[in-house]
């Protein structure tokens, strides 16, 4: 004899009729919003960064390494390693790659650390938004895809929202952390020497947390990597698009070009990045010789 130990549970129609009812009543403000993002983000920074020559970008890249490295042979692997991308035939896919990704972290940057500043500042919101950063950084990256196409349908603009919303918790934790972890005494000093609340942000918090507001954008832009990476499944361009390819058509040479660049694309930007988060005793040390 068998019997229903479980109680059936659902909230899927709720949340399906709640996201069409909303495309119902601001469908032509979300309509407006795609435009924008496409008309004056994503369209022009693509254009610009495919009108500039790759031996520009690779001349800047290497620059930019170096400054944040101090390793004249790193920054030269890096560079070489971003030549081979184009070797592979794969430069103008990694520029669509690189574009949402970069519209996203701009997003991720303008809402992560003000919201960052204000959970240190106050215990009370971050209580209340820690367990939603919980959740967001726990469900699975395919489940955010699903909201974005029902508000935006396809495209870059969907492909840009699914990663903000997992890309960010990351950075609003660290910048919090960075914020909270600033000495107490230090605080007080720059209180008694007559600082405004803007200053001792502005000069005093910001600063001493750097390493970790630097090891979230760090995190934030590997998840967007992944994340952009993944969203090829909704119509997002770029090096995620020739992996699924080959997974669709079992072309494992396409899928492997892709998926090497993308690794190379992860590791120059992830030794970039960590290198900015470091101290200065850090950066100290990778000024010495090799």
């Amino acid at each position: 004899m068998s019997f229903e130990f479980f109680i059936p549970v659902s909230f899927s129609e709720v949340l399906n009729h709640g996201i069409a009812g909303i495309v119902q009543d601001y469908g032509d403000a979300l309509h407006d919003v795609s435009s924008f993002m496409l008309r004056f983000l994503l369209v022009p920074l693509e254009s610009l960064l495919q009108s500039i020559p790759p031996w520009l970008i690779l001349t800047a890249v290497g620059l930019i390494s170096y400054h944040a490295l101090r390793r004249i042979g790193l920054s030269l692997l890096s560079v070489a390693a971003l030549y081979f991308i184009g070797c592979l035939g794969l430069w103008e896919k990694t520029i669509q790659t690189l574009n949402i990704m970069l519209v996203s972290i701009i997003i991720c940057l303008l809402i992560g650390i003000p919201a960052g500043i204000l959970m240190a500042r106050s215990k009370l919101l971050s209580r209340l938004l820690l367990p939603v950063l919980d959740v967001m950084q726990t469900f699975p990256m395919f489940v955010y895809m699903l909201p974005a196409v029902m508000l935006f349908s396809i495209g870059k603009v969907p492909a840009v929202l699914a990663t903000v919303i997992y890309a960010l918790p990351p950075l609003i934790r660290l910048t919090e952390l960075g914020i909270r972890q600033v000495d107490e005494e230090t605080r007080d000093a720059a209180w008694s020497f007559g600082t405004t609340g803007l200053q001792l942000l502005l000069w005093v918090q910001l600063p001493l947390a750097r390493p970790s507001i630097m090891a979230g954008i760090n995190q934030t832009t590997m998840l967007a990597l992944a994340m952009v990476v993944v969203a090829s499944m909704i119509g997002a361009r770029g090096l995620g698009e020739d992996i699924l390819q080959g997974l669709t058509n079992l072309d494992f040479g396409k899928g492997a070009h892709a998926g090497i660049a993308v690794v190379i694309l992860a590791i120059v930007i992830d030794r970039i990045t960590q290198a900015y988060g470091m101290n200065r005793r850090q950066r100290a040390q990778l000024k010495q010789p090799e």
